[in-house]
């Protein structure tokens, strides 16, 4: 008998469930992931119970749906994934003439009933928590240990009824490194216009986890393979077999595939993801051949893509955040790093242009790119020089700025006149802030100007320069270790 261990607040819910005397089975998500030894991210309960009956059994509960789920809320937990766990009474479903929900519910008294309307068989398997019995009318645990993608009952039906579920069965088959059994495969394909008929959002909930997955590459290839990626995002199918110039060994195409699965081997956030995966989107349109050169040219397919991914991006309802951050990591991905002949100026333009917040991000679209060109090294020291200069470019540089007084301040409180010694004061009061930090304060540097005020020029200088002397000494310093810690020069 299969024992798993399942948290006291699930528990407990089955148990007041079957002392009134009604069944509840997990079912689902959370059956599948405790048979594959993963903690559920949510858990559902399925019961013969109405929605009405379940309220009475709970005190905390909701009820907004026409579906009979039923949410029961556990208000002593912190755990988000059991805050509420969702009880929904066995179900028959009927035509779905929206290729997205059935248009009516009908609740029945028999497991099987609920079971054989699920989408796939390894999430057909119900699980009881208090007696153990597991109710597995499919074999979906064998599937499970098979490693198999399978429709339950007719794959054409079921895929029919909703279109959603050719997203979700490609989603998983990505997450779970599954394989798609032929016949759902084939019904998958034959069926991949109706994804028309979904929102759009829910295609992109779908879609950015199969890109948020270990293995974003593999799952937008069955997207391809299985004709459904045409309906999300053509403009990535037109780089197949567009050829490239002598540095890359892969079209566009597996270059964007392999440049996104590197950010996803670094675990890296979705919007430098999706930079990755669209970063050349526009190299077909931009190809032209070189007769002087013998090569392809792609110039301008930066600027061209970063409009294309917006567009891209807009089209599936990402944030305005989302589509903007993509938008400028395409466009400047392809900044000019020659580090014999760049400069910090330019460097700046570039933080200027992609944002201080963004900067950091287009060094990762730009490793990405790299080792999707096949390039065994994600940051050689070109690249590692690069990133020195801009933490150099963005870095807070050591000048009198940095007071909490001014010129102005100086001449108003001491009397003194424009000129040289109100540089020498400020340099002198640099030099005190830099041997101790806490002194740069209002006061205490009101008190060392007036002070440094009654000293003769010759003083004075002397002071001023040895603050200058010192302030540089410092940036010798801080770029230094800089430079130290990319292992550059």
């Amino acid at each position: 008998m299969q024992k798993f261990k399942i948290p006291k607040e699930v528990l407990g819910i089955a148990e007041t469930l079957q002392k009134a005397g009604f069944e509840a089975y997990l079912v689902g998500g959370c059956t599948r992931d405790l048979f594959l030894e993963k903690t559920p991210k949510d858990w559902d309960i399925t019961t013969d119970a109405t929605p009405e009956e379940i309220q009475k059994l709970f005190k905390n509960t909701f009820y907004e749906n026409e579906y009979g789920t039923v949410g029961v809320v556990n208000e002593d937990t912190k755990d988000k994934s059991l805050k509420v766990v969702e009880v929904t009474p066995y179900r028959i479903e009927e035509k779905y003439s929206d290729k997205r929900r059935p248009d009516k519910v009908t609740f029945s008294k028999k497991l099987a009933d609920d079971l054989k309307r699920r989408d796939f068989t390894i999430n057909a398997i119900a699980y009881d928590p208090v007696k153990h019995d597991i109710f597995d009318f499919f074999k979906g645990e064998q599937d499970l240990k098979d490693k198999v993608i399978r429709a339950v009952g007719a794959a054409d039906l079921r895929f029919a009824e909703d279109a959603l579920r050719l997203m979700r069965a490609v989603r998983l088959a990505t997450e779970l490194d599954f394989a798609i059994e032929t016949e759902t495969s084939d019904a998958i394909k034959k069926h991949a216009g109706n994804l028309k008929h979904i929102a759009i959002e829910r295609i992109r909930e779908e879609f950015s986890k199969i890109v948020m997955s270990k293995s974003p590459m593999r799952g937008i290839l069955l997207l391809h393979q299985h004709e459904i990626l045409k309906y999300i995002t053509p403009e990535l199918e037109v780089g197949i077999g567009i050829e490239q110039n002598g540095d890359h060994i892969y079209d566009v195409w597996e270059h964007n595939l392999r440049a996104v699965q590197h950010s996803a081997d670094r675990e890296w956030p979705l919007h430098v993801r999706l930079s990755a995966l669209f970063h050349d989107v526009s190299k077909p349109e931009t190809r032209r051949w070189s007769d002087e050169k013998k090569d392809w040219t792609f110039y301008g397919h930066d600027v061209v893509g970063g409009k294309v991914a917006r567009a891209t991006l807009s089209r599936l309802k990402y944030g305005n955040e989302m589509i903007d951050t993509v938008g400028k990591l395409v466009r400047w991905h392809l900044f000019f790093s020659d580090i014999e002949k760049i400069t910090l100026s330019a460097v700046r333009r570039l933080v200027k242009n992609v944002g201080p917040d963004n900067v950091w991000d287009l060094m990762k679209v730009r490793a990405c790119d790299r080792i999707g060109m096949g390039r065994p090294k994600e940051k050689p020291y070109r690249l590692r020089k690069y990133e020195s200069m801009i933490e150099e470019a963005a870095r807070a540089p050591v000048t009198v700025g940095m007071l909490k007084i001014d010129g102005g301040e100086i001449m108003k409180l001491t009397g003194e006149k424009p000129g040289p010694r109100i540089g020498w004061i400020l340099h002198a009061l640099l030099e005190e802030v830099l041997d101790e930090p806490k002194r740069n304060t209002k006061k205490y540097l009101e008190e060392k100007a007036l002070e440094f005020a009654k000293l003769k020029d010759k003083e004075l200088q002397k002071l001023g320069e040895a603050g200058k002397k010192k302030r540089e000494a410092e940036e010798e310093k801080e770029l230094a270790e800089i430079r130290k810690r990319y292992h550059v020069e």
